[in-house]
């Protein structure tokens, strides 16, 4: 007989989601950080977080890393690393005025929306961003073309739209948002703007999709989804979103375990577990302790998509790395 089957069963289980937590993007970005510490020493200064999350911007910073809102906190000739989410090119310009090193964190899925909307705009189109107003990722794409931009902020930021020319007209996307909301708010769109064009490839990105997903097949059978992410990281936010409409009973979202109420879990016999995309494991190893001590030991992953997708650190990263273990 296997552990599993000699364990004697609770009745009060655990689906826990699987894809969860860290995708390629993020990955790359913390391993920026940390390797740039190595390389060039403390302190190395990042232009906002990282990525969106508390732990893994303390964890940086106990490590060395100093986080700025923007470069003119940054001292002339320092390192900066610029955030995952994206930056306006004007970013870059301040950067060599100030004479930074500036290494690009930038999630390559992130770039991709910044190559397409240079693109349109040099082809004259009007861009509809579909998005967050005021989210890091928005800006950083807004600033790519911010004369062809605007920004559609839902499906009820479609009315106040207007456009020189409806047949030269694009949709693009903020790369965190929920899938559904989105689809709702492009079908609006063209419901005004029929002959709106598509960007090439979707711009949500596959491990946004994938954890929507995942959490769409758990939510029906849970009473409670827990989602371990912070509150300013849009994808987090969303999976509780997408979690109570897809039949959770309640949902949550917490940066620590010791933030779960135990008033949540009265009555419940199935708790949902997932994370966002800038969360590390160890966080939802602790809320499946936490939960465990209150009797949901038994633990069931629900697998829907099997990532492998990895990216290559930035490229003025690497070439440093190259040279330092070059000269030994």
């Amino acid at each position: 007989m296997t552990d599993a089957e000699t364990t004697p069963r609770t009745g009060k289980r655990v689906l826990l989601a699987n894809p969860r937590g860290y995708c390629a993007g993020v990955d790359r970005a913390v391993q920026t950080v940390e390797e740039a510490l190595k390389l060039y020493g403390a302190p190395i200064y990042v232009r906002k977080q990282i990525v969106h999350n508390k732990h893994v911007v303390r964890t940086l910073e106990a490590k060395g890393a100093i986080f700025v809102e923007e470069n003119e906190e940054v001292p002339e000739g320092a390192t900066v690393i610029f955030s995952a989410h994206g930056v306006a090119p004007e970013v870059y310009e301040q950067a060599k005025e100030r004479s930074l090193r500036a290494i690009d964190a930038t999630c390559p899925l992130v770039t991709k929306v910044h190559h397409e909307a240079r693109r349109f705009a040099q082809q004259d189109y009007d861009i509809l961003l579909i998005g967050h107003e005021g989210h890091e990722e928005v800006i950083g794409t807004a600033g790519e073309a911010p004369a062809h931009i605007q920004l559609v902020d839902g499906p009820d930021g479609v009315d106040k739209v207007t456009v020189r020319d409806p047949e030269k007209v694009v949709w693009l996307s903020q790369t965190t948002l929920s899938v559904d909301e989105t689809l709702e708010t492009v079908a609006r769109l063209k419901q005004r703007l029929p002959l709106l064009q598509s960007p090439p490839s979707d711009d949500i990105c596959y491990a946004t999709s994938n954890r929507q997903h995942v959490v769409k097949e758990i939510a029906p059978e849970c009473d409670v989804v827990i989602v371990v992410g912070s509150r300013n990281s849009s994808n987090s936010v969303r999976l509780v979103e997408v979690a109570l409409d897809a039949g959770a009973r309640a949902g949550h979202l917490v940066d620590f375990a010791d933030e779960i109420d135990d008033a949540w879990l009265e009555g419940a016999r199935t708790v949902g577990v997932t994370s966002g995309a800038s969360v590390p494991d160890e966080l939802v190893q602790q809320v499946l302790a936490r939960l465990a001590e209150r009797g949901f030991t038994d633990v069931d992953e629900v697998t829907t998509a099997d990532e492998r997708l990895t990216f290559s650190l930035p490229q003025e990263l690497k070439r440093d790395m190259k040279a330092a273990a070059a000269r030994g």
